[in-house]
């Protein structure tokens, strides 16, 4: 039996990159993938993919950064497939490297917007149907960002931190009703999140002075096999963790 047989798994940011590789790993092991983007022929493609190989999936157009879209797509789910066991939070978009003296409050607002509050809505619509249920998985894509103070600028630094913290303390409050909540932290990938940035020049002279010890960029496959551990049984008795894929980046 597949690791993932008869599951349903609401995956963000799943048009492309990591989002779309996990995806495309949770249908393979059984999961009917619900794909989760802005990017509505993105979403047809990555389900077309999938539905090719003869695997489960369907998708939603949803603003995650918008509380009213969040709630209305999660009900929406939830009436057609009767229970949502996986959440992956993995929406996330940069900020240009931006210090804190020379960033605009719309990005801020529009950084935490994506990569944070977006997270907590999903969050919040969907745990009172695992608490119902006594069991469900959460897992939140963060970054080396939400452990470091050097890998992007305030905004995304801020908001990966942030959520950690939303990580540990829903591992903690709801580790007696079945649901598990872990985090990804990875170091550089080889997605299309940086394609449209505009990086500020000092913020992104600071952050390469720790590039050299990158020891490479990882693709976003390894980062869905890390992902499948975490939500599957293999991974029972892991909650609360933020499992750094870097390829050592981070131990220097």
């Amino acid at each position: 039996m597949r690791k993932l047989e008869n599951k349903v798994a609401v995956i963000t940011g799943a048009s492309s990159g990591i989002g779309r590789a996990i995806a495309n790993n949770f249908a393979r092991e059984g999961a009917t993938s619900i794909v989760i983007d802005v990017d509505q022929k993105g979403i047809q493609e990555v389900v077309d993919s999938i539905v090719s190989e003869g695997n489960n999936a369907a998708g939603e157009v949803c603003d995650v950064g918008q509380a009213l879209e969040v709630k209305q797509l999660v009900a929406k789910v939830l009436a057609e497939y009767g229970s949502i066991d996986i959440l992956v939070n993995n929406a996330g978009v940069m900020d240009d490297f931006m210090p804190a003296a020379d960033l605009d409050l719309k990005r801020w607002h529009h950084v935490m917007n994506v990569n944070l509050h977006g997270p907590f809505y999903f969050c919040h619509e969907i745990l009172p149907s695992m608490i119902e249920r006594s069991k469900g998985t959460i897992l939140n894509i963060s970054s080396v960002g939400g452990l470091q103070g050097a890998r992007a600028g305030a905004a995304y630094t801020a908001a990966k931190h942030g959520l950690i913290g939303l990580t540990k303390n829903i591992a903690f409050m709801y580790l007696g009703k079945g649901i598990r909540c872990n985090a990804i932290a990875p170091g550089g990938v080889k997605t299309n999140i940086g394609a449209s940035m505009h990086p500020n020049a000092f913020g992104y002279e600071r952050m390469m002075t720790g590039t050299a010890n990158m020891p490479r960029m990882a693709e976003p496959e390894e980062i869905a096999a890390a992902a499948l551990f975490l939500v599957s049984d293999d991974g029972s008795f892991v909650n609360g963790e933020v499992l750094v894929a870097d390829g050592g980046w981070t131990a220097y």
